[in-house]
């Protein structure tokens, strides 16, 4: 077999035209739906709701609402209900439910100014212990919500009294792999990254890539913490091996210049932790592969632990567009089916190919 075709190949299945700016995507669970969230030119949001079939995306579903909306996840939500969590440009945390999607189902003033990045754990089977909901926002506070507990979050990250507010960009849950621990993830406009241990309420590490931070995400919510990946404004990526944290190393990485401008995006592979996609700020998709090294720890020169970064190798990549892609999301049911989103209007809905034989 010749070798360009041994090689996953990214293929655009359907592509739809959108009149509005769409700004996340998201699949809907054990469906073949997908939902846009984004806003349009007269200023207020919408929920657009489409069903894959024979090759085309119909839209199913559309609803307007007052403000636009940033950012959605199904991460705290069960099969059953599959309820997305909204974050508004008015900092408002909404819960829809999207057979009846008029009114929401759960709401608060979760920040004082636009909620840039939302994530959710503890539903879909996904990580134990309760469903638990985590908002990043302009305002630098970063705070996790119960959807079972109304108007005050159960943890609030924001920063000491005269610390400057930085612009958080990027949240994560992570670490979920027993009742008690679970950590969140953020990333900021100065290049901070930091990590919230949730269940002793402290900040258990900290680090800066000198360049905005603009999202981050583990390879599995649901594990012992194992890879971090982080991206940045300048094109390159990180990923931290989140195994053995060393006192005053920190966690071992590996840096890549992935593409030529800003890195909007991360998400791993469902089926497979160790290949993600990056989506670039020049239309563009890279699919990458982590290879892990011969040994994840040894011994420095005191006789303590520290860990050892592996390498990434790129498997394949595609220009979809001339504009950003702001936003992608995996199928959790479908290996190698994605939906993406970018800043020319546009949704897309792609098959990698060969991802079971990598």
């Amino acid at each position: 077999m010749s070798a360009p075709l041994s090689k996953p190949q990214i293929i655009a299945h359907i592509q739809k035209s959108l009149n509005y700016t769409v700004f996340d995507c998201k699949w809907i669970p054990s469906s073949a739906k997908f939902v846009c969230l984004g806003n349009f030119p007269r200023g207020t949001g919408v929920i657009q709701i489409y069903e894959v079939q024979h090759g085309d995306a119909q839209l199913i579903r559309e609803v307007e609402k007052p403000k636009p909306i940033k950012c959605g996840t199904f991460g705290a939500t069960s099969l059953q209900q599959r309820h997305i969590a909204t974050g508004d440009f008015d900092g408002n945390l909404n819960i829809w439910n999207l057979e009846m999607p008029d009114i929401p189902v759960y709401n608060v003033k979760a920040h004082k100014e636009i909620v840039n990045s939302i994530d959710g754990v503890g539903g879909l089977g996904i990580g134990d212990g309760a469903p638990e909901i985590v908002t990043g926002s302009r305002d630098g506070t970063v705070k996790v919500w119960d959807p079972r507990q109304k108007d005050s979050p159960v943890a609030n990250m924001e920063p000491m009294e005269g610390e400057t507010k930085r612009d958080c960009w990027t949240v994560a849950f992570g670490h979920a792999f027993n009742d008690q621990d679970r950590c969140v993830c953020a990333g900021y406009d100065n290049g901070d990254i930091k990590l919230f241990d949730l269940r002793n309420m402290s900040l258990r590490w900290e680090t800066n890539i000198k360049n905005g931070v603009c999202c981050v995400e583990f390879d599995r919510k649901d594990i012992n913490m194992n890879k971090l990946v982080a991206t940045s404004l300048e094109g390159k990526f990180h990923v931290f091996d989140m195994r053995t944290q060393h006192p005053t190393k920190g966690f071992a990485s590996v840096s890549e210049k992935a593409h030529k401008s800003t890195v909007w995006q991360v998400r791993h592979l469902p089926q497979n932790r160790d290949i993600f996609m990056t989506a670039g700020g020049a239309g563009n998709l890279h699919l990458w592969k982590y290879e892990y090294p011969a040994q994840r720890n040894k011994k420095d020169v005191d006789g303590v632990d520290v860990g050892v970064a592996g390498s990434v190798s790129l498997l394949q990549n595609v220009t979809l567009s001339t504009q950003p892609i702001a936003s992608l999301d995996w199928s959790p049911d479908k290996q190698g089916l994605c939906v993406c989103s970018g800043f020319d209007q546009s949704v897309r809905v792609l098959i990698t190919t060969k991802l079971n034989v990598l």
